[in-house]
């Protein structure tokens, strides 16, 4: 069973997208935050990361950045999920960060289950 980590600050967010995810029979872990993400990845290590980007503290870009520059979890697929839509946004959360995927809130149940079942299938490929 698939292991996926969900990272927003709104416990409506994460209850929602749980449920969404525990429906389709995927393992979900939840962080309120990226301090918490990062702790709790030290002992368990999830198939995907659904990370919010506008968290007070540590944000989800650093967070993320955070992930992919450490060697033990740059290979955890990052999906970055957040309100800005903009192509900069989305080519930042790509480029700059290192995230694999971006999906647009509000959340679409179809989008969401659609990206998570594709990245889990065929995982991006990232240079070492």
């Amino acid at each position: 069973m698939e292991k996926i980590l969900v990272v927003d600050d709104e416990p409506d967010i994460r209850f929602l997208i749980k449920k969404i995810l525990e429906k389709e029979g995927y393992a979900v872990l939840e962080a309120e935050g990226g301090e918490d993400a990062l702790e709790l990845i030290k002992n368990v290590v999830p198939d995907l990361i659904l990370l919010d980007v506008m968290m007070p503290g540590l944000d989800g870009w650093e967070t993320c950045k955070r992930i992919k520059t450490q060697k033990s979890t740059k290979n955890i697929v990052v999906t970055m999920l957040t309100a800005k839509t903009a192509d900069d946004d989305k080519i930042q959360a790509l480029e700059s960060f290192k995230a694999d995927w971006h999906i647009s809130k509000p959340i679409n149940t179809k989008t969401l289950l659609d990206t998570v079942e594709w990245l889990l299938k065929t995982p991006p490929r990232r240079d070492a």
